[in-house]
C-alpha cells in the first residue's frame, strides 16, 4: 500500500506547507492541562477557552509565533513558609499551542472566573478572478 501525500496529487498544487502543518501539530504531543473549549461564535469567528484557575493576568503570555497562537502560564510558587498536609492544588506551568489559518487574527483575551477566552476572527477573503491572457509563441 502506497501512501498518497497531499504534495504529489496532479490537483493539489502548493499545498505541501499544509502537510508539514499537520505533521508538525501531531508531534506538539500536548499532555491535556489545562483542559481547553474551542467553540464557533459565528460564520467567521472561533472562541478558545481554557481552565487556568489558580492563574493571574501576569502569570499568563499571550502570543502569536509563526502563524501559531501559543498560551503560556507559569505560577509563581509562593508556598515559602506555608506548611501543607496535602498539596493537591500544583503551581504547574504549561504552554498550549493552537494552528492558525492564514487570515485568522487573534482578537481580545479576557480573563473571568478562572477561564481564560481568547477570540479569534477569520477575515472573509475577497473573490478575486482573473483572465489570463493567451499570447502567441
Amino acid at each position: 500500500m502506497t501512501k498518497l501525500a497531499l504534495g504529489t496529487h496532479p490537483f493539489l498544487l502548493g499545498f505541501e506547507q499544509l502537510e508539514r502543518l499537520v505533521e508538525r501539530t501531531a508531534k506538539s504531543g500536548n499532555d491535556g492541562y489545562p483542559p481547553y473549549n474551542i467553540e464557533q461564535t459565528s460564520e467567521n469567528s472561533y472562541r478558545i477557552t481554557l481552565a487556568v484557575a489558580g492563574f493571574a493576568e501576569d502569570d499568563l503570555a499571550i502570543t502569536v509565533e509563526d502563524n501559531s497562537l501559543v498560551i503560556r502560564g507559569r505560577q509563581s510558587d509562593d508556598a515559602e513558609g506555608r506548611v501543607f498536609l496535602h498539596r493537591g492544588i500544583a503551581a504547574r506551568q504549561f504552554q498550549r499551542s493552537f494552528v492558525l489559518a492564514d487570515g485568522v487574527d487573534v482578537g481580545e483575551a479576557v480573563i473571568e472566573n478562572g477561564l481564560l477566552h481568547v477570540d479569534l476572527n477569520r477575515a472573509v477573503p475577497e473573490r478575486v478572478i482573473q483572465t489570463i491572457n493567451i499570447r502567441k509563441g
